[in-house]
């Protein structure tokens, strides 16, 4: 036998008699207005990311000024020196190569900001949080997750005895 609440068709069912309460928005989000919401959210976010993405990409020379880094003397043939460039927060170092040539680099990995440093036994720059290896004389990446070269400091020898950074190139 049916319910008696069911027999008079537009009768009030009885779940809403038990629970009489309306919320001021009672309007149910359709499966389609979801799949909106998420698609236009997912779209945002992607649209967000391959902006970051090509921000950090495209940056090509970040500023310093000249400044003096170390005495030539004070810097022998195959020794490293750490400095800051072009700002206090930015690590940096600089390897002397051979008599009259000298590199140097940020010290941040370009893969997630860990400190570099020179094996000179391998001839690299190596990141010891995820194994990045860098050439030690062009900061290409040789191994390892990095996908772009460590950034680069202009050097130059100038006749008062000092290396002096000129400023900061950001490689893609």
């Amino acid at each position: 036998m049916a319910d008696d609440d069911s027999a008079v068709e537009g009768a009030e069912p009885a779940w809403k008699r038990d629970f009489p309460y309306e919320a001021a928005a009672e309007e149910e989000v359709t499966r389609r207005e979801f799949a909106r919401y998420l698609v236009l959210g997912t779209g945002a976010l992607a649209i967000g990311n391959i902006g970051l993405a090509a921000w950090t990409q495209l940056r090509r020379v970040a500023g310093g000024e000249p400044r003096a880094i170390v005495a030539l003397a004070d810097l022998p043939i195959g020794a490293t020196h750490l400095f800051r460039y072009p700002t206090e927060a930015d690590p940096a170092v600089m390897l002397r190569v051979s008599e009259d040539q000298f590199v140097a680099f940020s010290q941040k990995c370009t893969h997630l900001g860990c400190v570099v440093y020179h094996q000179p036994e391998r001839d690299r720059w190596h990141c010891p949080c995820h194994k990045g290896d860098f050439d030690a004389i062009s900061g290409a990446v040789l191994s390892g997750p990095p996908t772009r070269p460590l950034d680069q400091i202009v050097l130059e020898v100038r006749p008062d005895g000092f290396v002096w950074a000129l400023g900061r190139e950001v490689k893609a």
